[in-house]
Parts: C-alpha cells; sequence; structure tokens
C-alpha cells in the first residue's frame, strides 16, 4: 500500500456498518455452504466476513472498559452457538470435529489480554513471549479445529500487535488468510471496507450489541431449518 495515498476521506463506513457487511456476507456464505453447495459466488462474498470481525475484534479489544467481560460474553456466545452450528453444517446435535468461529474469537482475546499481561514469571525475552502466546492459542485452535484455527488466532494478533502500522498489518492479514488456499483467496476484498472505515463505532443500542451476536446462533438455526425442508 502506497503511504502516500489519502483514503482518509473515502472513510465513511463506521463499526455499524461494518458489522452490517460481515453479518450479510457470512449469511450468504454459510446459506451457500449449506444449501447450494455448487455455486462458488455465495462463497466468495462469503469471504469478506471473517477478516472484518477480526478487525473490530481487536478495535472492541482495544476500547472495551472491560476485557474479562468481553471475553467472557465472547465464551457464552460461542457455546450457545455451537449446537446451531452443528445442525446447520453437520445435520446433527453434536460433532465434535469442528467449532464455530466464536471460539477462534474467543481465543484472539485471550492472546490479546496475555500480550497485554505478561506473565511475570516467565523470564524470556519480550518478542519471544509474543510468539509463545500466539503459537499456544493457535495451537489451542488446531487442537479443537476452530473455524480458521491457527491462521484465524495469527491474523487477530496481527491486527492487534500492528493496529498502528497499516502498511504491514492488512497486506500480512491477506497473504496470511489467501495461504489457506481455494476460495479464501478471496479474502483480500475484505481490506476494502475496513480501509473506508472512520474510526467511530457507530449508532449502537444494548439491543444492537447484542443482536450482532445473536444473530450467528439465529442465522444458523435458520439455515438448519431451510436445508431439512427444501434440500435433505
Amino acid at each position: 500500500m502506497n503511504p502516500s495515498v489519502n483514503i482518509s476521506r473515502y472513510q465513511r463506513l463506521d463499526g455499524t456498518v461494518l458489522k452490517l457487511i460481515a453479518c450479510l456476507s457470512m449469511f450468504i456464505d454459510h446459506l451457500g455452504a449449506v444449501c447450494f453447495s455448487g455455486m462458488m459466488g455465495f462463497r466468495i462474498i462469503g469471504r469478506l466476513a471473517f477478516p472484518i470481525y477480526c478487525f473490530l475484534l481487536v478495535e472492541g479489544a482495544v476500547h472495551t472498559r472491560n476485557m474479562k467481560k468481553y471475553i467472557l460474553r465472547m465464551g457464552i456466545f460461542a457455546l450457545i452457538s455451537e449446537v446451531p452450528f452443528d445442525l446447520a453444517f453437520y445435520h446433527r446435535l453434536v460433532y465434535m470435529g469442528h467449532q464455530n468461529v466464536f471460539f477462534t474469537l474467543g481465543l484472539g482475546l485471550l492472546a490479546i489480554w496475555f500480550l497485554e499481561h505478561p506473565i511475570e514469571q516467565l523470564d524470556i525475552p519480550d518478542v519471544l513471549y509474543k510468539l509463545l502466546v500466539i503459537i499456544a492459542a493457535g495451537l489451542i485452535a488446531e487442537f479443537f479445529n476452530t473455524d480458521y484455527g491457527f491462521t484465524g488466532i495469527a491474523v487477530i494478533c496481527i491486527f492487534y500487535y500492528l493496529r498502528g502500522q497499516p502498511q504491514l498489518k492488512y497486506p500480512i492479514a491477506a497473504i496470511l488468510l489467501a495461504a489457506m488456499g481455494g476460495v479464501e483467496v478471496y479474502a483480500v476484498l475484505a481490506l476494502i471496507p475496513i480501509l473506508l472505515y472512520n474510526g467511530q463505532r457507530g449508532r449502537q443500542t444494548k439491543v444492537m450489541q447484542y443482536g450482532f451476536y445473536i444473530f450467528y446462533p439465529a442465522h444458523l438455526l435458520l439455515i438448519a431449518v431451510l436445508y431439512h425442508l427444501f434440500i435433505l
């Protein structure tokens, strides 16, 4: 990215608009994955969602007044979402082989917490400590096979650790996602709305705040119902 290019005049999207874009993209992606598996356009549109969620997660972590409550809330919704996730993608109440994206986001928040609160008993260089935190969170994500796994944790930590260096964080995050191969190469498209972010939270009531969380399990339940009604 050329640092001489001034994009500030185009930055019109606030946090609420980004969340709406991510929600719509995710719904289209999951609908395509479950009900229209042969239509690649659904999956390409869906590649916008995860990088935007990672970006907004870091924004939330940086500005939250209570990180512990933020982590707890993410964990609760990860548990709530697991049955809808399994119903939508594996058509069963419980499937332990793959965990929903809220687990990845929650692990990313935990990694950020440990990056901000180093374990004092570990007398090791700061860079090594940060690397170990990212690797540990990534390995846990891989062990439980959460959505995006190690790569997802790495993207979250890159957005956090390089948050003041856009010339580095966006290309690195895009490369990490594209390296997953296949349709994930289109994740680079998520940089467009992210770069248009104006740094404002946007209009958001408590109902809207929790509505964005509830949307994830709710849309998965809807897709599971649609699959059983029209596809099965």
